[in-house]
């Protein structure tokens, strides 16, 4: 499971913000969690890159969605979601258990070997029970060769290389990157990554590369500390074209 804080680089932590690791007013609304279920079959697990980044897409295709936004059926819970903390829990299904999970309302976002459904969030302790009985911890995925360099015109969101974390707790972490990279750009990079279906890639960096985007000024994720690794730990760095300082080339 995570249950997670992000904040930007460039963030002081004056405001009250749902970013910040320590208690805020934002503590003291109801808490929501966004649920993501990864279909993992016995026989044919996903890639385990394949995996992180169909997590980090399914995220911006709802907060994408029309649903979502305006008067949208998903809207008032995506609003309170993001209000107070923002909460990701990425579960495990397969054969029965995903296609229960498939019969709620949410979207499936298909990879080339993986797929994750998201779904609208929902209160901390008010899970559907056929979502609240999936398995959380244990999910691990391995990839069947290195992946290669990623398109240095494409959002990479770079996770840390002094981390260890399973497929489960990364997933989560990718998902807050590219949350971060949504809510940094303009309006109008928004559409153009939505209209080119949201193409990214979630590498680790090598420790030089991520001593540098660590004062790149680009969305970056810290860790709440509730699962696997240590409050504050910073996870991914969210490099997204747009938001780049100079808007050049790759950090």
């Amino acid at each position: 499971m995570s249950s997670d804080e992000t904040t930007a680089a460039s963030d002081s932590g004056t405001q009250d913000s749902p970013f910040r690791p320590e208690p805020t007013t934002r503590d003291e609304a109801p808490q929501f969690v966004l649920p993501l279920v990864v279909r993992i079959e016995r026989n044919e697990p996903p890639a385990r890159t394949d995996a992180l980044e169909t997590a980090a897409r399914a995220v911006l295709v709802l907060l994408g969605d029309e649903r979502s936004l305006g008067e949208g059926e998903w809207a008032q819970a995506v609003h309170d979601w993001q209000d107070a903390r923002i909460r990701k829990v990425v579960r495990r299904a397969r054969g029965a258990e995903w296609r229960r999970a498939e019969a709620l309302p949410g979207i499936t976002v298909t990879g080339r070997s993986a797929e994750v459904r998201v779904f609208p969030p929902v209160p901390l302790d008010g899970w559907p029970k056929d979502l609240a009985r999936l398995q959380v911890s244990g999910t691990d995925l391995d990839d069947p060769k290195p992946p290669a360099d990623p398109d240095e015109a494409v959002p990479v969101l770079w996770l840390s290389p002094d981390l260890d974390m399973s497929a489960g707790k990364a997933m989560a972490q990718a998902g807050h990157g590219a949350q971060l990279a949504w809510w940094g750009l303009t309006e109008e990079d928004r559409t153009a990554w939505r209209e080119a279906g949201f193409p990214l890639a979630v590498r680790t960096a090598g420790p030089p590369r991520w001593e540098r985007l660590l004062t790149s000024g680009l969305p970056l994720v810290r860790d709440a500390g509730f699962t696997e690794i240590a409050p504050g730990s910073c996870t991914v760095v969210a490099d997204h074209p747009a938001l780049r300082p100079d808007r050049r080339g790759p950090v």
